[in-house]
């Protein structure tokens, strides 16, 4: 059993390309727009745009939020699969209780304006047909129970954690995990995305894993504040 070792604060959405650009003078973002969360960036990038920001807001001490936090904060107080139920799947892309809370791959081209869409036509079992997708402004889908938006869906979010295939030996405080595991410098991404192959990665038990180099127009993150 986890037990959260100290108090923190983790943002309500993931973070925006309007905060991004703000920080880091640049959006290497696909889906370009102010209010959609940044993606593309790598893990060693966020580490760099949380240097930066902390240096411009003393005292603000911004971080990625660990494995254990983020499960916590996606959770909400509830046990099932996702804070809006248990999930139901009626095809490859078709959970409907997502609907009302994430942008994933059964809903991710429903309203989607901008031209660079990615090609999704041939996406299996939508929920709705959609013929491109992408991410979608934050805040949009409803909130879990303590009011953050998007934790599943939309974009994965890069956790402070190195990658371990199981919980086996993992901190029992909720700290972030950071001996080398079975991919020494993979890093922890959770949530789900508007990208993935399957309505089943949009749980708040769904993990994967990724190089600190490594980008996709899936892959963004949100900060999390510690108690001092």
């Amino acid at each position: 059993m986890v037990v959260i070792g100290e108090g923190f604060w983790l943002f309500d959405t993931p973070c925006t390309q309007a905060l991004w650009e703000a920080v880091m003078g640049e959006n290497p973002s696909r889906f370009r727009s102010a209010s959609r969360p940044v993606e593309s960036v790598t893990f060693d990038a966020v580490q760099e745009f949380l240097s930066r920001i902390n240096r411009m807001v003393p005292g603000l001490e911004l971080a990625l939020p660990t494995e254990a936090q983020w499960e916590y904060a996606c959770r909400a107080g509830t046990s099932k699969a996702t804070y809006a139920g248990n999930l139901r799947i009626l095809g490859w892309n078709n959970a409907p209780v997502l609907d009302a809370i994430a942008w994933y791959g059964g809903n991710s081209g429903v309203g989607f304006e901008l031209e660079d869409g990615w090609n999704s036509e041939l996406w299996r079992e939508q929920q709705y047909p959609h013929q491109r997708a992408g991410t979608h402004p934050v805040g949009l889908k409803a909130p879990n129970a303590w009011g953050l938006y998007d934790m599943l869906g939309n974009v994965w979010e890069w956790c402070e954690d190195r990658w371990h295939g199981s919980y086996l030996d993992a901190p029992s405080d909720g700290s972030a995990w950071l001996e080398p595991g079975q991919r020494p410098t993979a890093r922890v991404v959770r949530g789900g995305s508007w990208f993935d192959g399957s309505a089943r990665n949009a749980r708040s038990a769904s993990r994967y894993f990724g190089s600190p180099d490594y980008s996709h127009a899936a892959l963004g993150f949100r900060c999390a504040r510690f108690q001092p």
